[in-house]
């Protein structure tokens, strides 16, 4: 704390002094850089100097022009990492589910295999008439399921309505002030195309559903949507494009390579612009995927 407050004495001291004699020290001080530079090949960096050096990242343009002792992505990892460990923090404070016994996990097969017909709330409703609580996410986890016909394939469905289907899908963004942005994406199979994206910090349903209309403001919307299981396309969404003739195809649970040409056109994103800059705000983050789809 006490460099950075010796810091900001130096700038105020260094408002009143001649030109001449500030462009003096400035080489005196490049020269002994030079020096301490050949001496010491890798110096210790304290949690001060990454919090200057994450603000000044913030506040100046020309902070990349003046940085030596590391390299400009470093101060941008510095900032990805205490976005991390402000949630991870955060998130420490909720408690995860309790683990299933071994002998829950052999009751629920058995039973499921004694009674193939029986689904996952008849089971459910057994356990607890034996007083074992349990959820019903458990019971479809260990149940054993009959066999089914094999059925076609998701990579031939994708050939098949390739012409007719759009894809939809958020990803967020962390922002500097601690704040996560979601981005959606509208993106046609045919041809790779964007054919709708914003920016929103709370997204709901009937923002997204907006979205899904604006994207198609002229020509008849594709017969197919793509998405996955979100709680925010809640009923008004699935009215408003019931209403538009498309019909909404949905991924399995925990399965984004169903959806592999968003989760692709994400992951493109994020490695050629997003991990490469501090976003700021809503407005930031737009311009800068506006110029990106471009």
């Amino acid at each position: 704390m006490m460099l950075i407050v010796h810091a900001l004495l130096g700038f105020v001291v260094n408002l009143f002094r001649s030109r001449l004699g500030l462009q003096l020290e400035i080489v005196a001080l490049r020269q002994q850089l030079a020096v301490y530079r050949r001496s010491i090949r890798r110096p210790p960096i304290r949690v001060t100097d990454r919090l200057v050096w994450s603000w000044l990242a913030r506040r100046w343009s020309r902070w990349r022009d003046v940085l030596i002792f590391v390299q400009p992505a470093t101060v941008l990892a510095w900032q990805r990492k205490r976005f991390r460990d402000h949630w991870a923090r955060l998130s420490q404070r909720q408690a995860g589910r309790p683990a299933v016994s071994r002998e829950g996990r052999e009751l629920i097969r058995d039973i499921s295999i004694a009674t193939p017909r029986w689904g996952a709330p008849r089971i459910l409703g057994e356990l607890r008439k034996l007083g074992i609580p349990v959820a019903k996410s458990t019971v479809e986890k260990y149940r054993m399921r009959p066999r089914q016909p094999s059925s076609p394939s998701w990579r031939a469905f994708l050939k098949t309505h390739i012409s007719e289907s759009v894809a939809l899908d958020f990803f967020t963004v962390p922002a500097a002030g601690f704040k996560v942005l979601f981005v959606l994406l509208v993106l046609a199979h045919d041809r790779r195309r964007v054919l709708r994206f914003n920016v929103t910090e709370h997204p709901t349903a009937q923002w997204t559903a907006q979205q899904v209309v604006e994207a198609f403001p002229w020509e008849a919307a594709p017969r197919d949507l793509l998405r996955d299981r979100d709680g925010v396309y809640g009923p008004v969404f699935r009215h408003r494009v019931a209403g538009l003739g498309m019909e909404e195809v949905l991924t399995a649970a925990w399965s984004p390579w169903q959806n592999p040409y968003a989760e692709r056109l994400i992951g493109s994103i994020r490695r050629e612009c997003l991990d490469h800059m501090v976003v700021f705000n809503e407005e930031h983050l737009r311009r800068v995927l506006a110029r990106y789809v471009s």
